[in-house]
């Protein structure tokens, strides 16, 4: 297949293109390389991207909805995995804007580009963000998201209404991953992870949330991966047994679904810290503060219907995941433990 994957040069942007050019799908990566985090790690992902021949990189932000409507028309796409968008809670607090740009304004011309021309399928990044307010644990597509406690999260939830109505409309087939922290080799430098091996290489304190009372279902990439590809292959169909009277959010009687992509372990966060000192072979100075706002106190993800339609099961555990991260930055970096 030819696939567009937007956010290419992203974290789980570039693991997908991995994968899917491995396979032998034909691979079309956008990315605006924002500066949003260190470009230079972008650039690296896509320098491990070009060495492949069915890889074409574009540069575009996703709101210049002209070159959007014109890289669609022209490179004639069978599927989509729509995973650009300005990521971090916290960073919603203080640049809102750049929300609604990327994450409303480009969701819709994306949709656009798929229903003018007829896309097989779009998958695309929603996040366990929208779970919000909600406390019943473990957290289920079939569940009602209606209170989001951060903006980052509202867009998220808004990207799966604006699907839902274009499969509505246009019957275009999409399906939504609502994916769980996850984390890597090559991940991003402002989630927990990176930032916590920095600052214990560096001898600096570690700052720890809610004075450490989160639990978190942290996703190796992976195994997140490996979800995409395999819901990529599977395009949604309308569920016969939906009703309006009592409407199920995660189906729909037009071709649209929901899945939550996690490890289904939730994790205390003092305990993944714990890990990667041992992967370190050091101590972290900790520096406890109160909660965020914005920040979720646990998330736990319920994937049943993901192992029940395509199989998925996460199997990296969290000692495993760390270990290859860890691996991952020494080498990048050129540290000697």
């Amino acid at each position: 297949m030819k696939v567009l994957v937007t956010g290419a040069a992203g974290f789980i942007g570039y693991h997908t293109a991995k994968v899917l050019l491995a396979r032998g799908d034909e691979v079309v990566g956008l990315d605006n390389l924002n500066h949003y985090y260190d470009v230079n790690l972008k650039h690296s992902r896509l320098e491990i991207l070009r060495k492949e021949p069915c890889f074409e990189f574009v540069q575009l932000d996703l709101s210049d909805r002209d070159a959007i409507a014109g890289l669609f028309a022209t490179q004639k796409f069978h599927r989509v995995v729509h995973l650009a968008a300005q990521a971090g809670v916290r960073y919603s607090l203080e640049n809102p804007f750049a929300y609604i740009d990327s994450n409303l304004l480009g969701a819709i011309t994306i949709l656009e580009g798929c229903r003018q021309n007829e896309i097989e399928h779009l998958v695309y990044a929603s996040s366990s963000s929208v779970y919000g307010a909600n406390e019943e644990m473990p957290f289920s597509v079939h569940h009602n998201v209606d209170h989001p406690v951060s903006l980052y999260a509202a867009t998220k939830k808004s990207n799966e209404l604006m699907a839902h109505s274009y499969a509505s409309l246009y019957g275009l087939p999409v399906t939504g991953l609502r994916f769980f922290t996850v984390y890597g080799p090559f991940g991003r430098p402002d989630m927990a992870l990176f930032r916590f091996t920095k600052n214990i290489l560096g001898g600096k304190p570690i700052d720890i949330f809610n004075f450490g009372h989160h639990r978190r279902d942290f996703t190796y990439v992976d195994d997140i991966v490996s979800g995409i590809t395999s819901v990529l292959d599977r395009i949604p169909l309308p569920n016969p047994n939906w009703s309006g009277n009592d409407p199920d959010p995660g189906t729909s009687n037009v071709p649209y679904r929901l899945y939550n992509m996690g490890n289904q372990r939730p994790i205390d966060l003092t305990y993944y810290i714990e890990v990667l000192e041992n992967c370190l072979s050091r101590k972290a100075k900790r520096n406890f503060l109160p909660k965020q706002p914005g920040d979720m106190l646990d998330t736990w993800a319920d994937v049943e219907d993901l192992v029940a339609d395509v199989g998925y099961r996460p199997d990296t555990s969290v000692e495993d995941g760390v270990q290859y991260f860890v691996d991952w930055y020494v080498d990048y970096y050129n540290i000697k433990l």
